[in-house]
């Protein structure tokens, strides 16, 4: 089970605790993550990401063991103490204005 940590809104629209657990089979990878995220809160979908691109939106962030994770590919591995449990894999909103 991966763990991930979801910012305040996304809790609220997923009707979740700050921290889910979600089954990823095979490689543990940002796309195979955000995945199973969307197949056990589909309300999530087109939130993380874009539904035609399947693109990061640009006001959330990826992050795993204090590694901005954000404009990595997609597919590449993610670190193994996150694919064990261990770690989070954290989602985080980003705060713009002026």
């Amino acid at each position: 089970m991966v763990r991930v940590k979801l910012p305040y809104h996304l809790q609220n629209l997923a009707r979740a605790g700050a921290e889910v657990e979600v089954d990823v089979p095979g490689e543990v990878t940002q796309r195979s993550v955000l995945d199973a995220l969307e197949a056990a809160y589909p309300m999530l979908r087109g939130t993380i990401r874009e539904h035609e691109t399947g693109k990061r939106r640009a006001f959330l962030r990826f992050f795993a063991l204090q590694e901005d994770l954000s404009h990595e590919a997609q597919d590449a591995p993610l670190p193994a103490a996150v694919a064990e449990g261990k770690e989070v894999f954290r989602i985080l909103g980003a705060i713009a204005g002026g």
